[in-house]
Parts: structure tokens; sequence; C-alpha cells
């Protein structure tokens, strides 16, 4: 279905036919996949690559979680708890 025209010209110019389903080229379907591919890149979705930044700055925060837990855990007051603590458990039990 065809509006009216909008401008003098365009009376001379036929409707144009929708486009049917032709078997492309491999250069026309390489560029079209570039095309998608460079349009999902420059789009509003080019930030997906900074997952990766912050796959690695959360790595060093769990890493140095991980040490200053170790830390803790390792220092003579929390072993001393924690074996008072498991001698207290395995004296009420026998």
């Amino acid at each position: 279905m065809h509006h009216a025209a909008t401008t003098p010209n365009a009376a001379a110019i036929p409707p144009q036919d929708p486009p049917t389903a032709k078997a492309a080229s491999p250069a026309v379907r390489h560029h079209g996949w570039l095309a998608d591919r460079w349009a999902r890149c420059s789009g509003p979705h080019r930030e997906r690559g900074m997952s990766t930044a912050e796959y690695a700055v959360g790595t060093i925060a769990a890493c140095a979680f991980a040490a200053l837990l170790f830390k803790v855990v390792s220092s003579p007051e929390v072993h001393e708890m924690l074996s008072k603590l498991i001698d207290k458990a395995l004296n009420t039990a026998g």
C-alpha cells in the first residue's frame, strides 16, 4: 500500500516491489555480517567488553579479601580461640 506523494516528481517514480529472498553471494553475506558486527560493537551495547575489566577488579578484590581473612584466621589469638572451642566440643562429647 503506497501513500500519496508529497513531492512533485514523486508521481513519476514507480512504486518499488518488496525485496525478494535471493541467495546472496559470499561477499555480500560477509559484508552483512561485518556491518551487523560493527553495529553491535559501536551501538549502545558497546560497553559489553567492560565485563572483562570488571571480572579482573572483582578477582583482585576477592584475593585481597582472602589474604586479609587468612591473616586474621592464622593469628595466634584466633588460633587459640579455635583450639579452645574444639577442645571444649570434644570434652563435652566424651
